[in-house]
């Protein structure tokens, strides 16, 4: 555990530095691209779709919960890190390349943007890996990346509708308004959607049972977002209906099959946990009675609900912390069961039945004797 805790610190500052850099290239981006009023209009426009897709991800986040922090790190790594360095690496490629404006919207952007999206996820795969579980895991932290990029990404593109610097029209309300529409509610998803495919990649990566598989996953992820971003930058290069004609034949049913698919990985982690969590208790590390409490997701919050009606919000954190540890011991035996187990699976599955040990005999379940402390 000591090198995993070397390896969550050497995460935390890099991506804090890489944040707090990334934040004052683009704070100073943003307040050199148009008035205040302006800046103040086009983040609040901006943020309209943020918290509807921040919901739907933790909707589907909600068997596993990845942590918090690192939730808000993948945002914060999206709004500014992914978004700063990509305007560099354009800027840059655009002057050493010779590319027209064409080019670096179809083929430049799409390649930069999704390298640094994506650069996220590999950092977890590497320093983090044990707080990636399987492909759902990577769907949730591609999105909230691709959040945060097309979040500041608006901002400046809402600012220059406004002030008329995007070479379409002279500005104004009219230009601000149609902006809005195409991108906030038409297509706030389309970031998300792009990296979608990389952290797909990632979780398959996770599970990988041959090290060709744990790096041409990730590869094959990038690909695929690359190819995505640039066919959905391409349509809007030859106008209005060849957007739309995009939208309508690739880009809704694309989001639909990835949605669909995270909707059954989700489905899919119920029955993996009571299979692996009905083999931990045949081994004697979970009671077989506690399983349905841990697995489905209407019983644990009616177990926390019971907890804290008998026993206050304390007795309620206890169960929490049961369900947490029973679900991390679960897909890690999960990982046993396939033959992936990570280095320190010993370690970790001695520290989850540690902490099922010394919780379990001060919660009861619902029909269950309260204990008395």
């Amino acid at each position: 555990m000591q090198g995993a805790r070397r390896d969550s610190v050497a995460f935390t500052v890099l991506v804090a530095v890489l944040v707090a850099v990334g934040a004052l290239v683009m704070l100073l981006l943003i307040a050199l691209s148009g008035a205040p009023s302006t800046l103040a209009l086009a983040t609040v426009l901006a943020a309209l779709p943020v918290v509807p897709l921040v919901m739907c991800y933790l909707w589907l986040d909600r068997y596993e919960p990845e942590p918090r922090g690192l939730l808000v790190g993948a945002l914060l790594w999206g709004c500014f890190v992914a978004t700063a360095a990509a305007i560099l690496l354009s800027g840059v490629g655009g002057l050493v390349g010779g590319f027209s404006e064409a080019e670096n919207l179809a083929v430049l952007a799409p390649v930069t943007e999704e390298a640094c999206k994506g650069l996220f996820l590999v950092l977890l795969l590497w320093w983090r890996r044990a707080e990636l579980d399987g492909i759902l895991d990577g769907i949730v932290y591609a999105g909230m990346v691709g959040i945060g990029f097309a979040f500041t990404e608006n901002i400046l593109y809402l600012a220059a509708a406004y002030n008329g610097t995007d070479g379409l029209g002279p500005g104004g309300t009219e230009a601000l308004t149609a902006t809005f529409v195409v991108r906030c509610l038409f297509s706030p998803f389309a970031h998300p959607l792009f990296t979608t495919f990389i952290g797909i990649g990632v979780g398959i990566a996770v599970g990988a049972r041959t090290r060709a598989m744990r790096v041409a996953a990730p590869l094959g992820g990038f690909v695929l977002a690359v190819l995505a971003h640039g066919l959905w930058n391409a349509s809007t290069v030859y106008g209005i209906g060849s957007f739309a004609l995009l939208y309508i034949v690739l880009g809704v049913p694309a989001l639909l099959g990835l949605a669909a698919l995270a909707i059954w990985a989700r489905s899919a982690e119920r029955r993996m946990l009571a299979a692996s969590l009905g083999d931990a208790a045949q081994r004697g590390l979970i009671p077989a009675t506690d399983i349905g409490w841990v697995v489905d997701l209407g019983a644990r919050r009616r177990a926390r609900a019971y907890a804290r009606a008998h026993g206050g919000s304390r007795a309620e954190r206890a169960m929490r912390d049961y369900q947490q540890a029973a679900v991390e011991l679960g897909f890690l035996h999960h990982r046993y069961l396939r033959g992936t187990p990570p280095p320190d699976f010993a370690v970790r599955g001695q520290h989850y039945v540690a902490r099922i040990g010394a919780v379990r005999p001060f919660i009861a379940f619902p029909g269950q004797v309260v204990p008395t402390r």
